[in-house]
């Protein structure tokens, strides 16, 4: 073997020791993880319907995972400030957005200059829960069922108002989508936040709401409101009695508010599935479901992060013709 050969295998062999010893840190980290606290950035306020989610499920991923979850608020602009947290963080593990379907797939097209991408910036894990809306009416309007209220909608255009949490929110693009579909005027008061939205229907100040299940029947059974529907492919358990949209006779309509969990893109597959496999594992336990339940939430899904990524891909388009039809723009 010549001088210049046995220079060459001893520069392969020192590279190769070189790129052995970068890779095993790496495999290390995998292997191990968690190693440390894990936080779980809600991009919304305490007290909302993501936050309650995140802290039903943080005690029980705790256990399962032996490393602390940390429930880590992050609200504003929509939910883009904490949905940026996450598509800027390390790629590692240890940030883990609870994201809604509102901000990840309705957002892109509100804030056409966001500076992250959802479908590239973010990778989705699996869906968690869902829950379905509830149109319900001031006690005043003078309709019985849902075909008697689109029929007082369509004789009289614009006269009709409809209450939502903000611009952008999800009872606001649930309305939004039931006037496209549907086919009537109803105008937008929007309001700041769910509790002033449900107050203005109560009072009459308002005559509409597609409210959340949780925070509106209770209204509903006390007389205090009128339900004519709920939104979902199905009835709820909680309501069996209100018929679906699709049941009063307009087919083809289902709008939900789903939650998820996602990481920083670039997160290695195996940590992927980890945080996948523990979430599923958690989420069937009968005391997460049920108390799950008492937040009008149904457990639900997601048979690989594939599915979410599709499911977030077609929802993202849809959303952006009801955007597009409905001139909706924010201030």
């Amino acid at each position: 073997m010549t001088n210049i050969q046995q220079q060459l295998r001893t520069v392969l062999a020192g590279l190769s020791l070189m790129l052995s010893g970068l890779s095993t840190p790496a495999h290390a980290a995998q292997a191990d993880y968690p190693a440390r606290p894990i936080r779980l950035i809600v991009p919304f306020s305490p007290g909302g319907g993501s936050d309650v989610i995140a802290r039903i499920l943080a005690p029980k991923l705790t256990d399962s995972m032996g490393q602390t979850w940390v429930v880590d608020n992050r609200p504003a602009a929509g939910g883009n400030i904490g949905m940026e947290m996450v598509a800027t963080a390390q790629p590692d593990g240890y940030t883990v957005l609870q994201g809604v379907n509102a901000p990840l797939t309705v957002n892109p097209t509100l804030y056409p200059k966001l500076p992250f991408s959802v479908m590239r910036d973010l990778q989705p894990i699996t869906k968690l829960t869902s829950a379905m809306h509830i149109v319900v009416v001031h006690p005043s309007v003078q309709a019985s069922t849902l075909t008697e209220f689109i029929a007082l909608a369509r004789r009289e255009p614009g006269k009709l108002n409809y209450a939502s949490a903000g611009a952008g929110s999800t009872i606001h693009m649930a309305a939004e989508m039931f006037k496209y579909k549907i086919g009537v005027d109803l105008v937008h008061v929007p309001y700041k936040g769910g509790g002033p939205a449900s107050l203005a229907v109560l009072t009459g100040e308002v005559q509409v709401l597609f409210g959340s299940l949780a925070s509106t029947l209770s209204y509903v059974k006390s007389g205090k409101l009128k339900a004519f529907a709920v939104t979902g492919a199905k009835r709820s358990s909680a309501a069996p009695n209100i018929p679906t949209v699709a049941e009063s006779g307009y087919p083809g309509f289902e709008v939900a508010t789903w939650f998820a969990l996602l990481v920083p893109a670039k997160t290695p597959r195996p940590i992927v599935m980890r945080l996948y496999e523990e979430a599923l594992r958690v989420v069937k336990q009968l005391d997460i479901k049920e108390a799950l339940g008492r937040q009008g939430m149904e457990v639900e899904t997601s048979t690989r992060p594939e599915e979410l990524a599709a499911l977030m891909k077609t929802e993202t388009a849809a959303w952006a013709k009801v955007i597009k039809a409905a001139s909706i723009k924010l201030d």
